[in-house]
C-alpha cells in the first residue's frame, strides 16, 4: 500500500474515525484541532508527540531534560487522548503548551505542521503516521523517534503495508530504539539501520520528583503506620478483583489501606460506585477528603499523581495484568523499592516482566484470591517484601542512561541557535 491509497482509505473510514476521537476531548479544546486548525506558534517549538498517558510518563524525563537545556525555545506536546492532554497539565504545569495532534488526512497534517513550525519534531515509541510524518519531510522539519519500540503483534499489523512503512521511516533522521529486538523488528519493516540507535528505554529513567516524594510523606504520615497497598491503572473487570484481595487482607489486617487507582479518569465515579457497593468506607482525593481510621479504600481519582501513591506503598499491583489488556509501567514502583505484584497478561511489558523476573524482583497472580494471598506475604514477612524491592529497584538503576543517549541523539538535529 502506498500512501495515496492509505489516504483514500482514511477519507473514507472518516466517519468512524471521527465518531471513536470525538470522545477524546476536553471543553476547554477546539475540536477544529483534530483538522490541523492550531494557533500559529510565536517562535518555533520543540514539539514531542506522545499518545496517551504512558507516552507521557515515559517521555517526561525527556520533555524535563529539553525544558532545561534549551530555555530559550518553546516546547510544544501533542497527544492523541484527553487522558493525555491531562497528564501533560498535571505534569508540567504551563511549562509546555499541548494540542491534540491532527488526524492523519494529508490536508489537515499539512496545516498542523506549517502552523506550529517546529524546530524539530520528537516521536514517542510507535506513533508511526505517514500523512504526518510526509508533511514533516516537506517542510524540511528534523524528525527523530525515541524509545522506539514494536510489539509482535505490532510488528505483524504494520507488515501488511511494509512499503508504507518503510516510505514512512525512512523520512525519519534519526531512530532512537529500546532494544535490539525492536531494533530487528524496525530494521524487518524496512526502517534504515544507519539511522537507528539502541539507546535502552527510556522508562528506567523515570524518578519521583522532590514534590511528589513530600506528597508520599505527608499521605503516610496522615495515615498514621496502617499497611499500606497501591492498585494502580487498573481496568474494568480488574477493579472487582483488586477488592476481593482486598477483603481478604481485612479479613488478617482490619486497618489495611487499599489506594485504587483506576487507569481511566471517566471511570473514576463507576469505581467509586463499585467501592460503596462492596460495603467499604472511601475517601477521594479529588475531593481532599481525609483518610479516618475507619476509611479502608482510597480513590486516587486525579492525574499525575501514581508515583505520589506509590511512594506510600509496602506493595503495589500494576494493572492492565489480571485482564487481557497487556499490563502497564512496572518499572514505576520497582523505581522506588515497592515490591511489584502483576497479573499474567504483560504482553507489553514481556522484556521488563522479563529483566524483574531474574532478579526475583516480580510477583505473579493469576486472581484475586492469589493477589490476596501475596498481599498477607508481604505483611507476614516485610523483610522479604523489602529484598524483593532492592532488587527490582537495582534492576532499574542497571538500566538506566537512555535519556543521555537519546539526547546525544537529538543534539545534532536542533539547529545551532537552539543548542
Amino acid at each position: 500500500m502506498g500512501r495515496g491509497l492509505y489516504s483514500a482509505l482514511l477519507y473514507l473510514l472518516s466517519p468512524f474515525i471521527w465518531w471513536r476521537i470525538w470522545r477524546e476531548w476536553l471543553p476547554t479544546y477546539k475540536r477544529r484541532q483534530r483538522l490541523g486548525w492550531i494557533s500559529r506558534a510565536p517562535h518555533r517549538p520543540l514539539w514531542i508527540h506522545a499518545a496517551s498517558v504512558g507516552e507521557i510518563m515515559t517521555a517526561r524525563p525527556l520533555i524535563k531534560a529539553l525544558i532545561d537545556r534549551y530555555p530559550d525555545s518553546p516546547v510544544v506536546v501533542t497527544t492523541m487522548t484527553a487522558t493525555g492532554a491531562e497528564q501533560v497539565k498535571t505534569l508540567f504545569k504551563g511549562e509546555v503548551s499541548h494540542y491534540f495532534l491532527p488526524l492523519d488526512f494529508p490536508c489537515a497534517t499539512a496545516r498542523f505542521v506549517e502552523r506550529l513550525s517546529p524546530r524539530i519534531g520528537i516521536i514517542v515509541e510507535t506513533e508511526l503516521w505517514p500523512n504526518l510524518v510526509h508533511a514533516c519531510a516537506r517542510r524540511q522539519v528534523p524528525l527523530a523517534l525515541v524509545n522506539g519500540r514494536l510489539s509482535a503483534g505490532a510488528t505483524r499489523q504494520y507488515a501488511k503495508v511494509a512499503r508504507l512503512m518503510a516510505q514512512t521511516l525512512n523520512h525519519f533522521d534519526w531512530l532512537g530504539i529500546k532494544d535490539a529486538v525492536d531494533a530487528e523488528r524496525f530494521t524487518a519493516l524496512g526502517a534504515p539501520t544507519e539511522k537507528m540507535v539502541i539507546t535502552g528505554g527510556l522508562k528506567f529513567d523515570l524518578a519521583q520528583s522532590d514534590e511528589a516524594q513530600k506528597a508520599s510523606e505527608y499521605l503516610l504520615d496522615q495515615w498514621g503506620g496502617r499497611f499500606v497497598w497501591v492498585a494502580a491503572s487498573t481496568h474494568d473487570g480488574e477493579d472487582e478483583q483488586v477488592l476481593a484481595a482486598h477483603r481478604r487482607l481485612l479479613a488478617v489486617v482490619p486497618s489495611a489501606l487499599l489506594v485504587l487507582v483506576p487507569r481511566h479518569p471517566q471511570r473514576f465515579d463507576d469505581v467509586a460506585q463499585l467501592v460503596s457497593h462492596h460495603g467499604l468506607a472511601m475517601a477521594r482525593r479529588s475531593r481532599g477528603e481525609g483518610v479516618t481510621p475507619d476509611i479502608r479504600v482510597y480513590l486516587g481519582d486525579t492525574m499525575g499523581e501514581v508515583m505520589t501513591f506509590y511512594g506510600t506503598a509496602s506493595a503495589a499491583f500494576v494493572g492492565g495484568s489480571l485482564v487481557p489488556v497487556g499490563g502497564h509501567n512496572l518499572l514505576e514502583p520497582a523505581s522506588l523499592g515497592v515490591p511489584v505484584i502483576s497479573g499474567p497478561y504483560l504482553d507489553n511489558f514481556t522484556e521488563i516482566a522479563a529483566l524483574l523476573d531474574d532478579a526475583d524482583a516480580l510477583t505473579h497472580v493469576s486472581s484475586s484470591e492469589h493477589l490476596g494471598q501475596a498481599l498477607l506475604a508481604v505483611r507476614a514477612d516485610p523483610a522479604t517484601a523489602h529484598a524483593q524491592g532492592a532488587r527490582g529497584q537495582d534492576v532499574v538503576v542497571a538500566h538506566r542512561g537512555a535519556l543521555a543517549a537519546t539526547l546525544d541523539g537529538l543534539i545534532p538535529l536542533l539547529p545551532q541557535e537552539a543548542v
